[in-house]
């Protein structure tokens, strides 16, 4: 299966970014074979809309789970009409966060954990 996982870096052991939207970078990663690939959040520097545009590269990549920190309104309504699991709470490195999910240890979320705009510096969480 593949899955995306929010990240600041390139590579599996690069840290996980707690903000989907607004992460630099995606690693995809087909948990089988652990194979995977660095994709650049194009969406990072939109001034509206980023949470969406993410969802939308990360639909278009035939995912269907993203590991995050956290989950923003649009982001939550775009990944749920492509029928992508969300999974919140990943911390640490993109393998640790593989391994937590794996292991069933990250919280998977049917509605937004922190408001619009989040990622920017503003609202707070839903939690």
């Amino acid at each position: 299966m593949k899955i995306a996982i929010s990240s600041i870096g390139n590579n599996l052991d690069s840290d996980v970014d707690s903000r989907f939207g607004r992460c630099n970078t995606f690693i995809i990663v087909d948990t089988e074979s652990m194979d995977f690939q660095a994709v650049s959040n194009g969406a990072v520097g939109s001034a509206h809309g980023a949470g969406i545009g993410a969802a939308q590269v990360i639909a278009n990549l035939g995912v269907k789970a993203v590991l995050t920190g956290d989950v923003g309104p649009n982001a939550h309504m775009a990944l749920s009409n492509a029928g992508i699991q969300m999974y919140v709470g990943a911390s640490g490195t993109v393998r640790d966060a593989i391994k937590l999910y794996g292991l069933g240890k990250l919280k998977s979320v049917n509605a937004p954990t922190v408001q619009g705009h989040f990622g920017q510096g503003g609202r707070r969480r839903n939690r």
